[in-house]
């Protein structure tokens, strides 16, 4: 059985440009020739971080939209409880029985699938299995959030095939996609989410800006959202006739060995901080966020002087000004200036997120710090690293009057500075795209 015209219309109607449409539909149909009996399909995208560097998990804010790049992935019900999945691009397959007790290893993409069934199945019982098939178009560990695309292209897939959305625990703790968001992010960082448990997640400590953005995103649009928990707060139409360009520098930021410790001390140090601050304002805080709703800026920067623990004073000062800086200050003032379409005001707040997260953050390498930089010289309208940072992409808007000399250039630059990455590196062309969605049809 062939795939539905209404499933293909779907596809072509959903936002992606001409040329994305085409290839969304090439990956549905790899994906439908694997299995014998399809019959559900989705598409899951990538997301840009715009702005919004390392404050989800504390709080704060971030501006968000999907990308035009992601996951097809199909499947079909069994009447077991296996898992068979296959990996479309690489030929890999896994297969393995849901339960509560699944093994991980981190580093394996099989991580991602396995940690979502743990978690569906001990917060909602016994699971049905599948037969999936999926194909990706994410470069991976590049900060476009191909971990989270997974647990969300595998979270999507259970929920749908067991009916979950229409159990009662479902519904008492999950009534909007803003809650499917963080809970899924608790899905991948193991923490509690309502009266649904936590378990140890896949071994990253981060929050659930990926998953907003993946799930609540909207063609041809900005997102912002606050979060702990999801709040949406702002859209903003992305100008016309202008695209991000995605440089992915070919430094691997997958979060496993020495750049996971690196990514988990960020989130370990935003969790200090709020702690001191929480003792200086006399209450126990999880988040920075609650500390700057309570008290000045400089009376919380007063407690946080002199403090003394696993982390300098000076560490918890730079974490908290850079959240400060990020969140409260240029987020809103460059959500406001692109909605007035004053792209030279959001270029200015989108530079001075680059500079101070890589001096406070400490999250930059070389090659992303050049990419950054290289793109305003070349006249992108802002330019930025986005992810976890320790590697991964960086992003540029550009005038579509002049992205192909300018991707051309961009290119062509970045391989005459680090010649070593000109087979890993990846030039991405992308518009804000449509969110996860079912191709039903």
């Amino acid at each position: 059985m062939g795939i539905s015209s209404e499933r293909i219309r779907l596809l072509e109607d959903a936002g992606f440009s001409s040329d994305s449409a085409r290839s969304r539909k090439a990956m549905l149909e790899a994906c439908w020739d694997r299995l014998a009996r399809p019959q559900y399909a989705w598409w899951v995208p990538g997301r840009i971080e715009v702005l919004g560097k390392h404050t989800d998990y504390a709080g704060g804010r971030s501006l968000l939209c999907a990308t035009d790049i992601g996951i097809v992935c199909v499947a079909s019900p069994r009447a077991d409880s296996v898992l068979d999945i296959k990996d479309v691009r690489s030929g890999e397959e896994e297969v393995f029985d849901l339960k509560a007790d699944l093994k991980t290893t981190i580093g394996d993409w099989t991580n991602y699938p396995r940690t979502v069934a743990r978690r569906l199945w001990k917060n909602f019982g016994a699971l049905r299995g599948a037969n999936v098939a999926f194909i990706s178009d994410l470069p991976l560990a590049a900060g476009m959030s191909s971990s989270s695309a997974l647990i969300i292209a595998f979270s999507l897939i259970l929920l749908r095939l067991n009916g979950l959305s229409q159990t009662d625990t479902y519904r008492e703790n999950i009534a909007s996609l803003e809650d499917l968001a963080g809970y899924l992010g608790t899905v991948e960082n193991g923490k509690t989410f309502g009266k649904l448990a936590g378990d140890s997640g896949v071994g990253t400590f981060g929050g659930s800006e990926d998953h907003t953005a993946i799930l609540c995103s909207s063609s041809g649009q900005l997102k912002q959202y606050s979060f702990c928990p999801v709040r949406h707060e702002a859209t903003v139409p992305f100008p016309d006739n202008h695209y991000f360009v995605v440089a992915a520098s070919g430094v691997v930021a997958e979060k496993t060995g020495a750049a996971l410790e690196l990514y988990n001390r960020a989130s370990h140090l935003a969790g200090a901080t709020a702690a001191a601050l929480g003792k200086g304002v006399g209450e126990s805080l999880d988040y920075i966020a609650a500390a700057v709703r309570r008290q000045r800026p400089e009376t919380l920067r007063g407690f946080l002087r002199g403090e003394k623990g696993e982390f300098s004073s000076k560490d918890l000062l730079d974490r908290f000004d850079q959240f400060l800086i990020e969140s409260e200050e240029l987020i809103p003032h460059a959500a406001k200036a692109m909605s007035e379409n004053n792209l030279t005001s959001f270029a200015k707040d989108v530079n001075r997120s680059q500079e101070t997260g890589a001096r406070l953050l400490k999250n930059q390498v070389e090659q992303t710090e050049w990419l950054a930089r290289s793109a305003v010289e070349l006249g992108a309208m802002g330019a930025s690293s986005f992810g976890a940072g320790f590697g991964g992409s960086v992003w540029a808007l550009v005038n579509g009057n002049t992205v192909s000399r300018f991707v051309d250039n961009w290119h062509a630059g970045y391989i005459a500075r680090f010649p070593q990455y000109e087979s890993a590196c990846k030039f991405i062309l992308t518009g804000p795209g449509p969110a996860a969605f079912e191709i039903t049809g």
